[in-house]
């Protein structure tokens, strides 16, 4: 089935790409959410009319991102935590809680957007990746310190 594509997916392309998809991923999942629509000729004939109406949309997004990843690179978020024998957490800082102190801060972005493969169960200083953008990656810095 071929559809074209209304937003950007990994692993399957980018908004305004002219893919061929299984039909019941098309059916049951893109069309749907309106992430994609049927590529009928019509369609085909728009899609080349806005094309650059798009690209320039795209482009826009990524500067955004990019000076926003600036400012996440540039702070540091700091966790005091109870702590055990040998430094190790009782509890751990997860993703929501990076999440939730970035949006006290003002920053607006998705908590699936903070990569954390396992919770942070140590202190010291640890490097968070934030994924603003398929091409855009911040590295925020996390200090966990011991609770007096």
């Amino acid at each position: 089935m071929k559809v074209i594509l209304t937003k950007d997916l990994e692993n399957v392309g980018k908004a305004g790409a002219l893919v061929d998809v299984k039909p019941g991923f098309g059916r049951n999942y893109l069309l749907p959410r309106q992430l994609a629509m049927p590529a009928t000729a019509k369609n085909i004939r728009q899609l080349e009319h806005e094309k650059s109406g798009i690209l320039a949309r795209a482009a826009r997004q990524r500067t955004s991102m990019d000076a926003m990843a600036k400012k996440i690179s540039a702070i540091q978020l700091k966790f005091t935590r109870k702590v055990g024998e040998q430094d190790k957490l009782f509890g751990s800082v997860t993703s929501k809680d990076v999440h939730d102190r970035l949006v006290e801060q003002g920053y607006e972005i998705d908590r699936k957007q903070i990569h954390l493969p396992e919770p942070l169960k140590t202190i010291g200083d640890h490097e968070v990746e934030v994924k603003l953008h398929p091409d855009v990656t911040a590295k925020l810095k996390v200090a966990i310190a011991a609770e007096q």
